[in-house]
């Protein structure tokens, strides 16, 4: 399989779509947030309406073409404006993902804390050879992106829309095998680091008596 975020093949792209009851009572309430005049500035949070709608109905999270164009008419803009927003953010998928989007930061800080182990215990878990790739079984796809922005906590493995922090080679393989069980454990430090203080607890402020 090609990039996630890479434009899908006419051979994946359903014809027709139309917002579910669900996505249809959501959408008022952003359009509210927006003048009449500046509706295309709902753009990015109506494709996430489309991809969590995808999600529910499909299993797999991304925002097919026909969606664009659907998305265009609501706001009435040109469909090409709708599709460079799509293809220009990586959190907007453009062909199918597995069940489980595999997200892997591999810029300096978390390259420099180990994310290489990190990719690679994800291809000996899901078979998957390269990036771009989902896995035979369909509930896995991998993809490389860039700096999520939990730099001190490196290095990052993102699945859907959760920050797992602090990983290494075991706690990747760990956490695959939980989801292969349909367990979705608690984001965040996977070694109990607290929020983004150092390893083994904070150094300074540890008192929170006011000073007299």
């Amino acid at each position: 399989m090609a990039d996630a975020h890479a434009d899908g093949d006419d051979l994946t792209q359903p014809t027709h779509f139309a917002f579910d009851a669900q996505s249809e009572a959501e959408i008022p309430g952003i359009l509210a947030k927006y003048p009449p005049a500046r509706q295309a500035s709902a753009v990015i949070p109506l494709l996430y309406v489309v991809q969590k709608q995808m999600q529910r109905t499909t299993a797999s999270r991304w925002v097919p073409r026909a969606a664009m164009d659907v998305v265009a008419a609501r706001l009435g803009m040109a469909p090409i404006r709708v599709y460079e927003v799509a293809t220009f953010y990586f959190m907007f998928n453009t062909r199918p993902v597995g069940k489980f989007h595999l997200q892997l930061c591999t810029t300096t800080p978390c390259w420099l804390r180990g994310s290489d182990e990190v990719v690679a215990a994800c291809k000996k878990a899901t078979g998957i050879t390269q990036f771009g790739e989902t896995s035979a079984d369909g509930m896995f796809t991998m993809t490389e992106v860039e700096c999520v922005g939990a730099c001190v906590n490196a290095p990052i493995l993102q699945v859907n829309d959760d920050f797992y922090e602090d990983m290494d080679a075991a706690l990747t393989l760990e956490l695959i095998e939980a989801l292969r069980r349909s367990e979705i454990p608690a984001p965040g430090s996977m070694i109990g680091r607290q929020t983004s203080a150092p390893v083994g607890g904070p150094t300074t402020l540890l008192d929170s008596t006011p000073a007299e």
